[in-house]
């Protein structure tokens, strides 16, 4: 189980991307749970941050590289000999991917290719989670949710992108750590997707819910420019211990558990961007109100769903929290912060009650 401190106590795991929103709730959970703990990443890119709020580094090692320096990669995985690598640094903005689509593949695909190579040069690894993300699949807009067999895609950079590191990932596994050699080389590499992830933290422009509350905390009014988009929603924590999970069973099973894997929401929780404002504002309260925009947008997916039937059954895997526990979880956390509440142990506190 994720709740398996006997496992992760004095692990040596090493996180990619640790400084990001995910990457900071990943790395106070491993904390928790006595892992022996490394980040790699470029500096937080937004004030606020959660990396910084939650005072995330305080136990742990962080060292700002550039994924897409392999041979600083490689420095740093000589000098820390992580056992469980989960990778998540990445440019994970849609629209960003738009106006900068040369950062957006540099960081997401070559970065997935040396972080792998490392791997190649690195005797201590014995299990790779690669995270990729929902939009990996290509997407015809057909109401299915997506499985893991469907084909890689991706219409715009950033998705793109991600189905590119998702064929990397294949790849490095097909070619230096294949299945049928497992007992030879001793890694196993998966890939994890999962879909639009909220909780408290997340300051990233151009996604919904940091917008909603950088407005509402403001007392101004939120603009919405996608109602009707359908998405995956679940909290952060939700895919986190899915990765989790995920590389424990690759650790101790490594052979049986090599491939992709879909750590979505239940059916009923992937609900219109119109639906998720309403419940936000009514849970916020103090006149918080939306409008939505008019203004052409470049294109996103109409609808994205994953089926996760594959992690219920061979991961025993499955959400905690709805949709609407989720929520209230995330209006508390930014409630608190505009307290000014000591924000380490309000995280803290909530991965604590996950758990339970």
């Amino acid at each position: 189980m994720v709740n398996d401190k006997q496992f992760w106590k004095n692990k040596n795991v090493l996180v990619t991307g640790h400084t990001g929103f995910k990457g900071s709730w990943l790395c106070l959970w491993l904390q928790e749970l006595g892992a022996n703990l490394t980040g790699i990443s470029l500096p937080p890119t937004c004030q606020p941050n959660l990396f910084e709020a939650a005072a995330v580094d305080e136990n742990m090692r962080s060292l700002y590289i550039d994924i897409r320096n392999v041979d600083a990669l490689k420095e740093a995985f000589s000098e820390t000999q992580p056992e469980i690598i989960i990778h998540m640094a990445a440019q994970s903005l849609v629209r960003k991917s738009y106006h900068n689509p040369v950062e957006t593949y540099s960081t997401n695909v070559m970065g997935t290719v040396n972080v792998l190579e490392a791997v190649r040069y690195s005797p201590s690894v014995r299990a790779v989670v690669n995270v990729t993300s929902d939009k990996c699949y290509e997407n015809n807009d057909d109401f299915r949710p997506f499985v893991e067999s469907d084909r890689m895609g991706g219409y715009d950079p950033y998705s793109n992108s991600k189905g590119c590191a998702e064929l990397v990932a294949q790849a490095f596994t097909s070619s230096y750590f294949n299945k049928h050699q497992f007992h030879e080389h001793s890694v196993a590499i998966a890939s994890a997707r999962a879909g639009n992830v909220i909780g408290g933290g997340d300051w990233a422009q151009d996604r919904l819910l940091p917008d909603i509350f950088k407005e509402i905390s403001k007392k101004e009014t939120v603009i919405i420019r996608s109602p009707k988009a359908i998405r995956p929603w679940q909290h952060v924590l939700e895919p986190l211990s899915g990765y989790m999970l995920l590389a424990q069973r690759l650790f101790e099973d490594g052979a049986n558990f090599i491939g992709g894997w879909n750590f979505g929401p239940e059916k009923q929780d992937a609900k219109p961007v119109a639906w998720v404002v309403d419940e936000i504002c009514r849970l916020w309260g103090d006149e918080a109100r939306y409008e939505i925009t008019k203004n052409p947008q470049p294109h996103e997916a109409n609808i994205l769903m994953l089926d996760s039937s594959k992690s219920n059954q061979k991961l025993n895997w499955k959400p905690t929290w709805g949709l609407s526990t989720a929520l209230k979880n995330t209006v508390d956390w930014y409630q608190a912060y505009k307290r000014q509440a000591n924000m380490r142990d309000v995280t803290r506190n909530q991965i604590q009650n996950f758990r339970k």
